[in-house]
């Protein structure tokens, strides 16, 4: 069966159009163009909102109520997603704080059965820590913290049918481990890190491609100590996620920041908690109360956990706060993940031969209806 998605405005590789129609069938785009040239189908009038291609979120760590390092199942994924799919988020990884190696153990399976059962929008694991450094803790447990040893590379590598992403702290191992990472299939990110700026240049040589929430929970760059921050700002290649809510990091930082690197290497993330999607003002985190006030989640010492953005905000604030145009921000939250995850050619962007990932978007950036390849909800 065919959907004929009309009367939207259509962000398409080269920008916004009017007058198009998006043909999907099963889970597949199969035409984009005017109304009158492209296939019938069951007609579906999205009566002038904004179709984008869905978002990815690569830094989930929880949503509808539901922390991912306390629901290691399929169920927890699942509402971790139905959450978060309210406001935009078509694929995701669920993301586990450091923990246990057990606990890494049962997350893998998760999502590894998650993704067998088709639970939509799953595209792998993100697990952040337990190989990071005390001095940049930010909100994680430091006693869950370990040095990354050869034996735990097969261990976190083993996810079949999805991506894994590792952040780590490349201090905590050497750069051949992280070689091995990679060849193995995984996504490596630096993150959580007091490493200098040659710590840092050697993890992206060796293989890291990807920066987790850039300026936060890392060194620095100052006059003689560029640190992790100016290994960034200077690789070109590398792709960096940013939490764009007004908390985590300064809105002119970041627009020094985007001008010092392509656009298309930059990443929205939510790293949102289960207060996304749920109406809770707390939750608890490894025995500690975090408080959710004012969209900000902290502990009772005033500290950053993760935060309360979906990725509709992020868009949203994308615009407002950065000074982009909708292009840039939307390709942000979805082309860009997609690249970095290797799925460039099936995801984040609306044409033809690409899954049918799809967010519809108000005026107001609040988000009206979206599809997984290609079933709406």
């Amino acid at each position: 069966m065919k959907q004929k998605l009309i009367n939207g405005r259509v962000l398409t590789p080269v920008g916004l159009q009017d007058g198009l129609a998006v043909v999907i069938e099963n889970d597949r785009i199969i035409a984009v163009g005017p109304a009158d040239e492209t296939p019938a189908g069951d007609t579906v009038d999205l009566q002038g909102r904004i179709l984008t291609p869905g978002f990815i979120d690569t830094q989930v760590n929880g949503g509808g109520g539901v922390l991912f390092n306390d629901d290691t199942s399929v169920e927890g994924v699942a509402a971790i997603g139905a959450a978060h799919r309210r406001f935009g988020t078509t694929g995701f990884l669920p993301t586990l704080i450091s923990d246990d190696l057990e606990v890494i153990d049962r997350a893998i399976d998760a999502v590894e059965a998650a993704i067998a059962a088709r639970v939509p929008g799953v595209l792998g694991i993100h697990i952040e820590g337990p190989f990071l450094n005390e001095r940049r803790k930010g909100i994680h447990d430091a006693s869950k913290f370990r040095v990354l040893e050869d034996e735990f590379i097969e261990r976190l590598t083993r996810l079949k049918g999805g991506r894994t992403l590792i952040t780590l702290a490349p201090e905590t191992t050497t750069p051949d481990r992280i070689s091995r990472l990679a060849a193995k299939g995984a996504l490596v990110a630096i993150g959580h890190t007091d490493a200098d700026y040659a710590t840092a240049r050697a993890a992206f040589e060796a293989g890291a491609t990807g920066v987790t929430h850039l300026f936060n929970a890392m060194s620095q760059l100052q006059n003689r100590a560029p640190g992790v921050v100016g290994a960034v700002l200077e690789n070109q290649t590398a792709w960096a996620g940013i939490i764009v809510d007004g908390f985590h990091v300064d809105p002119a930082t970041l627009k020094i920041a985007l001008r010092c690197r392509p656009h298309d290497r930059f990443m929205l993330v939510t790293d949102a908690m289960p207060s996304v999607g749920a109406d809770a003002d707390h939750f608890f985190l490894h025995g500690r109360r975090i408080t959710v006030k004012d969209g900000v989640c902290r502990d009772d010492a005033g500290v950053l956990a993760g935060s309360d953005l979906d990725m509709a905000a992020a868009v949203r604030n994308a615009v407002e706060r950065l000074d982009l145009d909708l292009a840039s921000a939307v390709g942000m939250a979805s082309a860009s993940p997609a690249a970095f995850l290797g799925q460039a050619n099936q995801r984040g962007a609306i044409a033809p031969g690409y899954l049918a990932d799809l967010a519809l978007l108000n005026d107001d950036f609040s988000v009206a209806q979206t599809w997984i390849n290609g079933a709406s909800s």
